[in-house]
């Protein structure tokens, strides 16, 4: 076969790889992106479609969160990709939880600059027909988290990739093998100057040792999704509760954190042990994503339990009031995470090569800045 010429080669057509080969493509590369699939099927589009600011780590990922939402809303406003700046809202139906959102807001200035704040009970419900009242004592608003629809969004990107700079997408095609100057792949080998990989949950096949090596296990996880609700009813903001305080980083170093989980340990304990948190989020045409569980591991097994999916609808049930819980759609992702406080995995193999993986399940939120800073660093 014949060799083809570019400056950057992506592997993996999924968020990650997607927003590598747009920074390069920005910085005026010849791009080619390499998906062995015929469209992205991955953690990609098995999420919520949150950009989810608000819940990284306060300081540099908060910043690179916030800098990935810009980039979203440019894509938006150049493909008409939906892409809604619903904001978020954290129900506090315990004091404990109270008390966590109140120490988060005082004590994180970035935040409460970009508009975070308390709300009374009644602020809240007149800001979200689903929020539950009774009980409500309080709750967290925050502007800044933007609702996408994952099955919708991750095509498009691939689109705009190729229409506004004309990076070669190449779904359907595995890269074989990579030796610089050369990646070898299903489509002929590619003379590069620069290699990103970007693979996801595929972690064993392109550089196994860089893996080995790197304390990456699967998380597998539960989601769920209703029909369109009726007369075209819209959920607003986004919506969590208590146990969403106990699951990100944004919340790990507060020290009213310590008596909300004691108290979730005693009361919920199936849910703490299975890494149930839930959120709530709509798609462009009604319907609505619920979720998730955590479960970590090396291998998982392939099979839903069903006493997860009633624990999720159970909690939800307790903070959100929908017009129709009807389920029409069930479904596991499996996402590489870092289980010792790293935020992502960006290792350079040898010379040429970037391997990007581990950033667990925020790659919707973080991918683009991260994307920016590692092309901008090579």
């Amino acid at each position: 076969m014949a060799t083809h010429r570019c400056d950057t080669a992506v592997v993996g057509g999924g968020i990650v790889g997607l927003a590598h080969a747009l920074a390069a493509a920005k910085r005026g590369d010849r791009v080619v992106v390499f998906e062995r699939d015929d469209r992205s099927v991955g953690a990609s589009i098995r999420n919520f479609g949150m950009i989810w600011a608000v819940g990284q780590q306060r300081g540099a990922m908060y910043e690179r969160a916030l800098r990935s939402r810009e980039i979203w809303l440019e894509v938006a406003a150049k493909t008409g990709l939906w892409a809604a700046p619903t904001g978020s809202l954290h129900l506090a139906h315990h004091p404990d939880e109270a008390a966590v959102l109140e120490e988060f807001v005082a004590t994180t200035p970035a935040a409460r600059e970009r508009g975070t704040e308390m709300l009374s009970a009644r602020e809240a419900v007149a800001r979200s027909r689903a929020a539950h009242p009774d009980g409500l004592l309080a709750a967290m608003w925050s502007p800044t988290e933007l609702n996408v629809d994952p099955r919708h969004a991750i095509p498009a990107v691939a689109a705009h990739l190729a229409e506004e700079y004309g990076v070669d997408v190449r779904f359907g095609t595995t890269v074989r093998g990579i030796g610089m100057p050369t990646v070898s792949t299903t489509a002929g080998d590619w003379r590069v100057d620069r290699v990103f990989v970007c693979s996801g949950n595929d972690f064993e096949t392109l550089y196994p040792e860089v893996f080995a090596a790197s304390g990456l296990v699967r998380c597998k996880l539960q989601m769920l999704r209703t029909g369109v609700q009726p007369g075209g009813w819209q959920l607003g903001p986004m919506l969590c509760g208590g146990l969403t305080l106990l699951h990100y980083a944004a919340f790990e170093e507060l020290a009213a954190r310590a008596a909300l989980d004691a108290r979730m340990r005693a009361e919920l304990p199936f849910h703490r042990d299975n890494g149930i948190h839930v959120l709530l989020s709509q798609t462009a045409d009604g319907r609505l994503t619920i979720g998730d569980s955590h479960a970590y591991a090396t291998t998982h097994d392939p099979f839903e339990s069903e006493e997860i999916n009633a624990a999720i609808m159970e909690y939800l049930a307790g903070f959100a009031r929908l017009p129709d819980t009807g389920i029409t759609e069930r479904w596991s992702g499996f996402y590489p995470s870092l289980r010792d406080g790293r935020t992502e995995l960006v290792v350079d193999p040898e010379p040429g090569v970037t391997v990007v993986n581990g950033v667990g399940g925020a790659g919707m939120t973080l991918s683009f800045g991260l994307a920016e800073e590692n092309v901008a660093a090579r």
